[in-house]
């Protein structure tokens, strides 16, 4: 196999991962704090396969298309809650809308923290070309190599997913998360607003805007984090 086809392959299997811990984060905290809508759903999982088939074409075809013409997979799935619940507790529904990203930021921290164990013992070297699936690589085994690979990967898709997700448009994750410092009739307000039939698409379209804005300088911000002293 071809190697750019190899961590195009290995992109769209981080990608697999890192969705289906989101959404089965959204389904467990709406689980702890009462709702059993996801839970009841096979949603509490981290096997890809129920959420591809609820959501094919954003777990599929979409991040498919983003991986062939951007080189990064993008797409979405969902985990369902009773709007009823969410109305009511939207203290309650914001938790669950951030426990996708907090998912996506415990893996890549876990990324961060493998590729700096691997920097600092001199199993992994600062790359010459920092990419998406370069943040660090090796002239060693063709094992360490695939580590790095798939470290890098995991460090870029949950980062990806984490910078996305907040922005607080609709219908990210950083729109419902407004319900932990909105006042309660606010949140009402706003989430009847973003309820009119083109406001979630108007939203994904500002967002990916904004995102291709601001994703470039926190890439290279999180990266530098990860070198510490190693590069100026």
């Amino acid at each position: 196999m071809p190697p750019e086809l190899t961590i195009a392959v290995g992109f769209y299997v981080v990608f697999l991962l890192s969705v289906s811990l989101h959404e089965a984060a959204h389904a467990w905290a709406a689980h702890r704090l009462g709702d059993d809508t996801a839970y009841l759903g096979g949603q509490v999982t981290f096997d890809p396969m129920p959420h591809i088939r609820r959501e094919p074409f954003g777990m599929v075809i979409l991040p498919i298309v983003t991986l062939a013409i951007v080189g990064w997979p993008l797409g979405f799935a969902h985990a369902p809650y009773d709007p009823v619940w969410a109305d009511r507790y939207p203290k309650r529904a914001a938790i669950m809308a951030l426990a996708g990203p907090a998912a996506n930021l415990a893996l890549l921290v876990l990324a961060m923290v493998g590729l700096k164990i691997g920097l600092a013992n001199g199993a992994f070297v600062v790359p010459e070309y920092i990419g998406f699936d370069s943040i660090a690589e090796t002239a060693g085994s063709a094992v360490g190599r695939s580590f790095a690979i798939f470290l890098s990967l995991l460090f870029t898709e949950n980062l990806l997913l984490l910078v996305f997700n907040l922005i607080p448009l609709p219908p990210m994750d950083g729109s419902a998360a407004l319900g932990l410092f909105l006042p309660r009739d606010t949140v009402r307000r706003y989430n009847d607003l973003m309820a009119q039939p083109m406001m979630p698409l108007l939203g994904l379209m500002l967002a990916w805007i904004l995102f291709r804005q601001i994703f470039g300088p926190v890439f290279v911000s999180t990266a530098k984090l990860v070198y510490g002293d190693m590069i100026v």
